[in-house]
This record gives C-alpha cells, sequence and structure tokens, in this order.
C-alpha cells in the first residue's frame, strides 16, 4: 500500500510516469522500508496508462463486488449456499437465546413484585 502511496503522490506532484527512483525517494524520505521488486512490479504494470482511467476501471470493479452479509428475504448468490446456511443458523441460534432470556424475564418477575 505504500508503494502505491507513493505513486500517487509523484502523480499528485506532476509528474505522470514515476521512476522506480522516483518511488524510492519519496518512500526514503518518510523513512519507509522501499522494497525494490514490489516498486518495480508496479512502475511496470502501470507503464503507459493514464492513472485517472487505472482508477475509474478500480472502481467499476468495486461497484459489481457484493459487500454485505446476507440480507433477509434475499435468495443466496449461486455457490455461497454455504455462507447463507451459517448465517440462517446464527439467526435462529439468536432467536433462540431471545426467547430464552425473556422466559427468564418472566420468571423474575415474581421475585421482586409482592414484598
Amino acid at each position: 500500500m505504500k508503494v502505491v502511496s507513493a505513486y500517487m503522490l509523484a502523480v499528485l506532484g506532476g509528474n505522470t510516469t514515476p521512476s522506480v527512483d522516483n518511488l524510492k525517494k519519496i518512500l526514503g524520505s518518510v523513512g519507509a522500508d522501499a522494497d525494490s521488486d514490489m516498486i518495480e512490479l508496479l512502475v511496470s504494470q502501470l507503464k503507459g496508462k493514464d492513472i485517472d482511467e487505472v482508477i475509474a476501471s478500480g472502481r467499476e470493479k468495486l461497484a459489481s463486488i457484493s459487500s454485505g452479509g446476507a440480507v433477509a428475504g434475499v435468495a443466496p448468490a449461486a455457490g455461497s449456499t454455504g455462507a447463507a446456511d451459517a448465517a440462517s443458523a446464527e439467526q435462529k441460534k439468536e432467536e433462540k437465546v431471545e426467547d430464552e432470556e425473556e422466559e427468564e424475564d418472566a420468571d423474575i418477575g415474581g421475585l421482586f413484585g409482592d414484598e
């Protein structure tokens, strides 16, 4: 993440195509360790690409990903029946605990009522 942040800082500073040395210099200025392999990989993957287009593409991909758990009344997605079953079992367990608590509350009511 720090390598990506250094890349973005370089771009924000006006360098549209930061080099490995640019990123090492940025990371070194804040005392961060510079992993040369990660820096070289990032620079090679972003070479010749517009960072704004890369970010826009990433946002589109993130928008298509489900970010939450199962919602009551919604059928689970294909291949996720195990997660849905686990969520259903957990919900049933919570309902059972709530029912037991209500029964205990009813029993306790007589202890303090007619003193």
